[in-house]
């Protein structure tokens, strides 16, 4: 059976076109999803599956996108363990009772994603039914250094000086936390793929936050403990291409390299070319438009989108995507436009 053109980049496969899907495709900028919104909370959204089935399949519906990915958030993983979480207008999510000592660390609880995550599970199976194989399925979650930031700021920060400052004074504790959101992160991405997820995306946002040697030392050997896990429990072999995505990391591409990912998500602060060069061969590669070009007049997309293709000179392993997600003004057309567009030119 022939692969799809997502999964056989990522496998760096020969495909006839360069697959293309986007980071937050399902969301803000949509109409349909905004209707949803404007009836359910947040959370709500996340936490029903059948809305949340539904949210995945808008944009697979609108656009011609190669994969869908699950409509889903990182953090209500911690509730699990015993955070408790909000999302409020305007401040975006918070923890309401953030770890600051050894203590609060300790006192966590243990949880099975399966239990505490079924929604996102079941919302998997659903929209497993519907996309009747026509598209690969995408599941994710935080990676464990971004869900240990959240957790110990309490929320989104700019310098990330409370978990800095946790992971330099206490070590051990450090290593108790990582060591317990791994085996969640493993558990849950394996649950995904239990349920019909053919690829699983690691999400690291906060880790461009660190010095290359902080990242080496505090935060790689759980990614790699984390991406082992996922390969060795999920019950499918070859087991399903697991991509790992940073935001603010083009400095420590080499560093990447050793997840042992499948493919590295590039951000758009480096060349497409440059940064392949650096992750090195026997890798693909994901990326890596700036999401607000999308906000420009349509030639200036193009022309940005053409480099990209033109840098990637048709080598199989390259799946076209921005650098980060798409931003809640981006206009639907130009979404619409970019997607035949990647696979047109990729196919000359």
């Amino acid at each position: 059976m022939t692969l799809h053109r997502f999964l056989a980049a990522c496998r760096r496969q020969p495909a006839d076109a360069t697959p293309v899907w986007f980071m937050r495709q399902a969301g803000r900028y949509m109409a349909e999803y905004r209707a949803i919104r404007e009836r359910y909370g947040f959370l709500d959204m996340v936490k029903t599956p059948e809305l949340a089935a539904e949210i995945t399949m808008q944009p697979l519906l609108a656009f011609p996108l190669d994969a869908a990915i699950i409509f889903a958030d990182i953090l209500p993983l911690l509730e699990g363990i015993g955070l408790q979480l909000t999302y409020e207008q305007g401040e975006g999510p918070v923890i309401h009772n953030p770890l600051r000592s050894s203590a609060d660390i300790a006192a966590l609880h243990d949880a099975d994603p399966r239990e505490t995550a079924a929604y996102t599970i079941q919302a998997i199976r659903l929209v497993k039914r519907e996309l009747e194989g026509r598209a690969p399925l995408i599941g994710f979650s935080g990676a464990p250094f971004t869900l240990a930031a959240y957790a110990i700021e309490g929320g989104s920060s700019r310098d990330h000086r409370l978990t800095k400052a946790l992971m330099y004074a206490e070590p051990q504790a450090w290593r108790d936390l990582m060591e317990r959101l791994t085996t969640q992160v493993s558990a849950y991405l394996i649950a995904q793929i239990e349920a019909g997820a053919d690829a699983v995306q690691l999400f690291d946002s906060w880790a461009g936050a660190l010095a290359p040697g902080d990242y080496a030392e505090y935060v790689l050997p759980f990614v790699q403990k984390c991406i082992i896990q996922v390969r060795a429990g999920c019950g499918v072999v070859p087991p399903p291409p697991i991509i790992y995505f940073g935001v603010g990391m083009s400095g420590m591409l080499g560093l990447l390299r050793q997840t042992d990912a499948d493919v590295i998500g590039l951000d758009w602060r480096i060349y497409l070319d440059d940064g392949w060069a650096q992750v090195g061969p026997g890798v693909a590669v994901q990326g890596n438009l700036d999401p607000h070009t999308l906000l420009a007049p349509w030639p200036e997309v193009r022309r940005r989108a053409a480099d990209i293709l033109d840098r990637a000179a048709g080598r199989p392993g390259h799946i076209f995507n921005l650098g980060h997600g798409i931003v809640p003004e981006t206009p639907v057309d130009t979404v619409r436009r970019l997607a035949e567009f990647v696979h047109e030119y990729s196919a000359e």
